[in-house]
């Protein structure tokens, strides 16, 4: 299941940020990012040494991504000089059977929903207008990706965040999803669990920097 969640998440990311496809390579799947802090990521539906040794070993590049389905802990013995995992960026994948909720933004807050280019895109605003909160989804079929959901920080724990994740979820049964998948942060991981979201693997972070 989790090669399968892998590539589903994978392939939504990319619809969300507007990068190219993900390509196939031998040990997984390669996006294109184009940022100078990271240019591209591969990223391993499998967590095995193989995988990673081929996938570390490609690389020229610096700044250069790998995404590992594992415990960051346990997959620095498998990289090459040049290579270091950055615990900081390290995540969690995260899945849930999708459900229709009807949320309503809590007193105080309005909201928009807007779909442009497949990507359905949930804001929030205080009384005075301003955007406190947000979050985008990609719906490929029966799956839909969950990215980019952040609330400020002086309006957190007004339940801002769960209503965008509801919101978003709502949108994504309308269109036939059953299946929502997203990369959490340890930060978001919370928020995702008491909503009903579950961990289906840790999500290592390695950048080649030499």
């Amino acid at each position: 299941m989790i090669p399968e969640l892998v590539r589903t998440w994978v392939a939504g990311w990319a619809v969300s940020r507007d990068t190219p496809p993900p390509a196939e390579r031998p040990w997984g799947l390669y996006l294109e990012v184009g940022h100078p802090d990271q240019v591209g990521r591969h990223v391993l539906p499998d967590a095995d040494g193989f995988s990673v040794r081929e996938a570390a070993a490609s690389v020229t590049v610096p700044h250069t991504w790998l995404k590992v389905p594992m415990e960051p802990e346990d997959v620095g013995h498998w990289l090459p000089e040049g290579w270091v995992v950055d615990r900081d960026e390290a995540g969690y994948l995260m899945a849930v059977d999708l459900q229709s909720t009807d949320p309503v933004a809590p007193e105080g807050y309005s909201a928009s929903v807007e779909t442009r280019d497949s990507v359905v895109h949930v804001g929030v605003y205080d009384a005075a207008g301003a955007s406190v909160a947000k979050g985008q989804m990609a719906v490929l079929g029966r799956a839909a990706v969950v990215d980019r959901v952040g609330t400020d920080e002086a309006h957190r724990r007004r339940g801002l965040g769960a209503f965008v994740m509801r919101t978003l979820a709502d949108h994504a049964v309308a269109q036939g999803a059953v299946l929502g998948v997203l990369g959490a942060t340890p930060e978001g991981r919370s928020l995702y669990e008491m909503l009903g979201w579950k961990v289906h693997a840790p999500l290592a972070a390695c950048i080649y920097k030499p």
